[in-house]
């Protein structure tokens, strides 16, 4: 109970910074509908341009993007069983992406970007990876207390 109710606060805190709060992109209101179809496009700029555009927004949209989806990858496993495959985890993160990004497009919040949903979608293979090394780690540490306590 208490894992989805961090889970729950998680999503809720994402909701707030991808659509409510002033800062990353959200602080320019157009009134136009903003995009990028181009893969990479917005990647390569960011690498290209990172000391013209700052540390601070090379961060925030490279690495953030990456970040933001990895707690998503992480949690879903060690709430429920069924969310411990890899395309299962794979296509919920890019779903997640697409229907934010898809969401940020119609409110014209923000801006829709494929490389977002491509750096999110990997934040959350990340995420699962994470939660597959902790798992391994920790079954070693529990069979190896269990072998101890048999030749007791």
């Amino acid at each position: 109970m208490t894992g989805w109710f961090l889970f729950y606060l998680y999503i809720g805190l994402m909701a707030y910074f991808l659509f409510f709060s002033e800062r990353y992109g959200r602080e320019i209101d157009s009134g136009e509908y903003r995009y990028n179809l181009e893969f990479l496009k917005e990647i390569k700029r960011f690498i290209t341009y990172r000391k013209v555009v700052g540390f601070e927004s090379f961060v925030i949209n490279i690495v953030g993007n990456l970040v933001a989806f990895a707690p998503f990858g992480f949690m879903l496993p060690l709430l429920s069983k069924k969310y411990r495959k890899f395309f299962y985890i794979t296509f919920l993160s890019l779903e997640l992406s697409f229907f934010v990004e898809l969401a940020q497009l119609l409110f014209k919040v923000g801006i829709f970007d494929v490389d977002d949903i491509f750096l999110n979608t990997i934040g959350g293979i990340l995420g699962f990876l994470f939660y597959r090394i902790c798992s391994f780690i920790f079954s070693k540490g529990t069979s190896k207390k269990r072998k101890s306590r048999k030749g007791d």
